[in-house]
């Protein structure tokens, strides 16, 4: 994995981000705020939600296209276009789309569940796809992607993708069939911590705790925890056993979890999460054969 401290790259290229939803905004976030990317030399698109393409042009000074006209510049100028639109909405997007590439134009997909032979084929074309699969966490430079790339793409390429996903956290390179794992762990993994979090700062206001006293002892507790596995190198079961004193309180509280077979549940979420996007790309597979 590497690391977003030793980047400092500057992209100066266009990018265009072919959709303008929640990741695509933490994608952006993220660039902008480390510098990495040049504000008007982004351009968003949207089927036409004017308020949001203000909204982003008002809060990271980045280029939008409304009309048609505009959307279609943007996208013949930009040498990085990010796949970033619905899955529904993604067949006809790239239908348009890939009449109008050249061969040095860069796709980067960050849609869940669509390969990068289902693009191509979309596509119409052996276009270079590089598709990943980030997490909302990029908003913070904090996220976790990870990366499969066509055979068509170069080198440069590859740098580039490296350099905008090392901007917004880590990045880790994997073959495409482990891409849906990846995606029930870190894609969807903020969800299942916030989930436990929600459960944390409830208890504690059952428990008489302020809301505010709550959920700030919850967020130190998964900082810290997060940190301790970070920076000691120890696994996180290690760390566990070190804090669970035999017939403590810990020890009673980790017995509820286990007689819930807590383990067993988030592993099947996991393994559930994995299936779903399959299940999705095959729809899209299916869909458009």
């Amino acid at each position: 994995m590497s690391h977003p401290q030793s980047m400092q790259t500057l992209i100066t290229e266009p990018v265009c981000f072919y959709g303008s939803g929640s990741m695509a905004e933490a994608i952006l976030r993220g660039l902008v705020n480390r510098a990495v990317v040049v504000p008007d030399q982004v351009t968003m698109l949207n089927r036409g939600n004017q308020n949001r393409l203000n909204y982003l042009v008002q809060r990271y000074g980045v280029s939008v296209a409304g009309e048609e006209s505009a959307r279609a510049a943007a996208l013949q100028q930009s040498k990085v276009i990010v796949l970033a639109m619905k899955p529904v909405d993604a067949a006809n997007a790239l239908r348009q789309l890939g009449s109008t590439l050249t061969e040095d134009q860069l796709v980067v997909s960050v849609i869940a569940g669509l390969e990068v032979a289902t693009i191509q084929h979309l596509l119409g074309r052996k276009q270079p796809v590089a598709r990943t699969m980030p997490n909302t966490s990029s908003s913070i430079g904090l996220g976790a992607t990870g990366l499969v790339f066509s055979e068509e793409v170069t080198l440069k390429q590859r740098q580039l993708v490296h350099h905008l996903f090392e901007a917004v956290g880590t990045v880790t390179e994997i073959e495409e069939s482990q891409m849906e794992t990846l995606t029930g762990i870190s894609g969807s993994g903020p969800a299942y911590i916030y989930y436990v979090m929600e459960s944390m700062i409830r208890a504690g206001v059952e428990g008489g705790l302020s809301a505010e006293q709550a959920r700030e002892l919850t967020v130190q507790t998964v900082i810290g925890a997060s940190h301790m596995v970070q920076q000691t190198g120890e696994e996180p079961a290690a760390l566990r056993a070190k804090v669970t004193s035999p017939n403590g309180s810990t020890a009673a509280a980790i017995k509820v979890f286990e007689e819930a077979h807590m383990q067993e549940t988030i592993m099947r979420a996991v393994e559930r999460c994995a299936e779903r996007s399959r299940e999705m790309g095959a729809a899209l597979k299916e869909d458009n054969s």
